[in-house]
Formats: structure tokens, sequence, C-alpha cells
């Protein structure tokens, strides 16, 4: 079932969201909360259950590599990230996806010859950790009731939320107007070692942008090791533009 999944798919059964942002419903969050989700939120806007994205950036495989995508983000249901990569003239392509909990790799070069066919317990909790980081993404999901807070002062915030059965524990830095500048998390993987294990995993955001009534990061680097020296030498691996952004 999960083999046959796709973008549209996914996006297709995924039913819009009927609840309506107010700042009422997030009047017992901290200050620095009730600032972030009315910065990213407008109010009268309806909770989306999922967005859509188009994107395009670089991704480091051994070099900085051009890449285009789309990407449906549900955080009840999974994700989608479906990709092209060039690489000396030639075209890697496939997708990483999180479906009910099951996480799994697929990419080809030339569309035919595949280079990476990964799945199991271990891509499945990494990707989990990937689907909460990317619920900056799509706001709406820190409105659950399921989602807990803590400020430890006026630009920090931190959300624990379980999501696809991975439970996470984001910290997000937010500026004064309460948009989001960076976010940095615990995330299972195996950044340069055969071994998972959990590692420092975040991104800064370097320009935002709104779209149907959400303001949400559009320029973001992204990687292991974030808030270490490491991160610029060997942990950051994905520079990204959203370039549209639906809502449903």
């Amino acid at each position: 079932m999960t083999q046959q999944i796709t973008i549209k798919s996914l996006w297709d059964s995924i039913k819009p969201g009927d609840r309506v942002f107010e700042t009422a419903h997030i009047s017992k969050h901290p200050e620095a909360v009730r600032k972030y989700l009315s910065h990213a939120i407008t109010p009268g806007t309806k909770l989306s259950k999922a967005v859509w994205l188009r994107m395009h950036g670089e991704i480091k495989l051994k070099g900085w590599l051009p890449f285009t995508a789309e990407q449906v983000i549900s955080a009840e249901h999974g994700m989608t990230w479906k990709a092209s990569v060039k690489m000396k003239g030639l075209t890697i392509s496939g997708f990483d996806r999180v479906i009910d909990g099951e996480g799994v790799m697929r990419w080809k070069l030339l569309g035919l010859f595949p280079i990476i066919k990964a799945s199991g317990p271990d891509v499945s909790k990494s990707a989990g950790g990937r689907l909460a980081a990317e619920t900056a993404w799509i706001p709406s999901v820190f409105c659950e009731e399921s989602v807990s807070w803590k400020s430890p002062d006026s630009s920090h915030i931190e959300a624990s939320l379980t999501v696809q059965g991975t439970a996470s524990k984001l910290s997000l830095t937010i500026g004064q107007t309460g948009g989001l500048e960076s976010f940095i998390m615990q995330r299972w993987g195996n950044p340069g070692k055969p071994e998972f294990r959990y590692e420092d995993f975040g991104g800064v955001v370097e320009e935002e942008g709104k779209f149907g009534g959400y303001t949400i990061p559009v320029r973001m680097r992204i990687g292991w090791y974030y808030g270490t020296e490491r991160f610029d030498s060997e942990g950051e691996f994905f520079r990204v533009t959203v370039d549209d952004a639906i809502f449903k």
C-alpha cells in the first residue's frame, strides 16, 4: 500500500481543516509562544491539515548540487518529498517518504538505475524526526492540544510533540516580531558514520514569505550538528528556497 502512494494521492487523501485560528485559542500559552503563532498564522485563517510545497535549492552529496522538488506534508498522515538533482549533466530523481510511521528512500540515476534504496526502523525513525522539524512549514500543527510548550525566555520556545510515532522536542528561536529565526532538535540519524544515534539537527531561517494566511520560512540552511562549529564545516547539507505553498 505504501509503495503506491504519490504526492498527489497523499494530498487528495487529506480532508481540509475546518477549525479557524483565533488568538483566544492560544491565550493559555506562554507569551513568546503566542507571539510566534500570531505571527505565523493570521487570525481567521483555517487551520490546515497539510501543505504542498514547491522548492529549489542545493543539496550536498560530496559537493553541492542543484535540485528542484515538490513536497506534501501532513503531520497526521506523513510526508513525501520528490526531487530531481543535477550531477555533472545527469539527473538523479526519487523520493524520501514517511507514511503511517514507515520511512522509505528510493533514488535512481536517469530514472533507471537504483542508487539508494532504504527502509526499516532506523530510516522510519529518522524520517519521523525530519517531519517534526518540517512542521515549521505548517505551523497549524503547533495549535494541536497534544503539543506542549515551554518558554525559557522571550526569544526561545520549546515544543514537545509526537509525529508519525516519533516523540520530538523542537527548540525555536524567534525574533522581536515573532518570526522564526532558527530551530534545533535531537534527530535520529547516521551522519558521517554507519551507526544510527541522536545528533543535533537544525537550521537557520534567512527569509520568510506569506502564503494564504501563513507566514513561513522560505529560505533556510539546514543540517546536522547545528549550533556547533561542525555545522558550517560538515553538517550543513540542505539549502532551500520555497517558491510556493498551498495549504489545505
